[in-house]
């Protein structure tokens, strides 16, 4: 399965979802409906988005709308950005400041209220345990995430720097 695939099966799961955890349980539906190794490729297909997605500037704004996050809640945060969408992905991958002009965000920030979806990550190891009864085999899929933005080594804790880099974001939750 390709990432056109998966995003497809995203999409599917997202039409008349009310929140990220429901998309979550509609894509482990689909998914426990195809074949085994179809269950495995869009294991690997959301591996590979997560690690195009791990990315400093993204990490930033992610301890920005969290209120701090660690290498777990950044696999969180990933998740929901990914059951936001393909173009919203696409999007805030590219720009992660761009983040503030989601009203999910903006609303948000108006409460406080962290965003991410743990269940994301585990959708395809449900999909198969439903649809074989058996635990998604060990190394059937491959993690690679790259090295992060050396230009990014700052601690996040440094408001001021994080800020600047993310301006627009920061106008919400810096108030």
């Amino acid at each position: 399965m390709d990432t056109t695939r998966y995003w497809q099966l995203v999409e599917d799961s997202r039409a008349g979802a009310g929140d990220e955890r429901e998309v979550a349980d509609r894509l482990t539906d689909r998914l426990s409906a195809l074949p085994p190794a179809e269950i495995i490729a869009a294991q690997q297909a959301f591996w590979d988005l997560m690690a195009d997605s791990y990315r400093a500037p993204l990490w930033g704004a992610a301890y920005m709308i969290n209120g701090g996050c660690s290498d777990d809640g950044f696999e969180y945060f990933r998740g929901w950005l990914i059951t936001q969408g393909r173009a919203v992905f696409e999007q805030v991958v590219a720009d992660p400041d761009t983040l503030a002009d989601l009203p999910v965000i903006q609303e948000a920030a108006a409460d406080w209220t962290e965003k991410d979806c743990e269940a994301m990550l585990g959708a395809a190891y449900g999909a198969y345990r439903k649809a074989t009864g058996e635990e998604l085999p060990h190394g059937s899929y491959t993690i690679r995430y790259p090295g992060l933005d050396p230009e990014w080594g700052f601690d996040f804790e440094e408001r001021d720097e994080l800020s600047r880099r993310l301006p627009r974001l920061a106008a919400l939750y810096n108030r």
